[in-house]
């Protein structure tokens, strides 16, 4: 991610593109391939000389270097999917493709996934 002199630089030079293509070119793209906005916006205006205070622990300010951090707890969609987010799987060393048999124990709530052999 381009940052101070070398982002404007090169938004500048993208500046006749949609604002995602910029943000794409300057580097603000997370490994899903989602844009990041808010981080591109926010160097973007301190690129151009102004210090942004931050309000807290949940501001983008304070986690920036950190990136998203997993908070080990997920909930159950409206269409009844239970999503296991990347940091998960990451930590796990699991790789796409892989499959696993689901454990599910109704007495206890507690659900597994058993990697299965190959």
């Amino acid at each position: 991610m381009l940052v101070g002199k070398e982002l404007l630089d090169k938004a500048r030079s993208l500046s006749d593109r949609p604002e995602d293509e910029i943000a794409k070119g300057c580097g603000y793209v997370g490994p899903s391939g989602r844009v990041l906005r808010k981080s591109f916006y926010h160097a973007l205006v301190e690129a151009k000389g102004y210090k942004l205070r931050s309000n807290g622990p949940g501001r983008a300010g304070n986690r920036s270097s950190r990136g998203r951090q997993a908070e080990f707890r997920t909930k159950v969609h409206g269409n009844g999917n239970l999503l296991i987010g990347h940091a998960y799987t990451k930590k796990l060393g699991l790789e796409p493709g892989q499959e696993f048999r689901i454990d599910v124990r109704k007495e206890s709530g507690a659900i597994s996934l058993l990697p299965l052999k190959k």
